[in-house]
């Protein structure tokens, strides 16, 4: 064992510490294919459909194997300038929270 190893902060409750994931729920609809929430995504869950709302827009799915990876960061919700998407955290909503 080297100093280094020796001295290695950790966090008290690491063991307790997890990924958050969240849900990403999109309202189809309202989306205008401006690719802020796709370009941001730091996760890089989405990706466009080839399918179209009623504007003529493209939207944003799930990327294929994405369902899982979403960190629950919240970016898109924030930037999304149509309000078209939202995340969730479905940990808290089975808790009630």
């Amino acid at each position: 064992m080297n100093a280094a190893d020796k001295f290695v902060r950790k966090p008290m409750d690491l063991d307790e510490a997890s990924q958050p994931a969240g849900e990403v729920h999109v309202i189809v609809e309202r989306c205008k294919e401006c690719s802020y929430c796709i370009e941001y995504c730091p996760a890089d869950v989405l990706v466009y459909t080839e399918e179209i709302n009623a504007r003529g827009y493209h939207y944003p799915i799930i990327a294929d194997g994405k369902s899982e990876s979403c960190i629950l960061c919240k970016f898109c919700d924030a930037i999304c300038p149509e309000m078209a998407i939202y995340t969730t955290d479905p940990k808290a909503e089975e808790e009630g929270k």
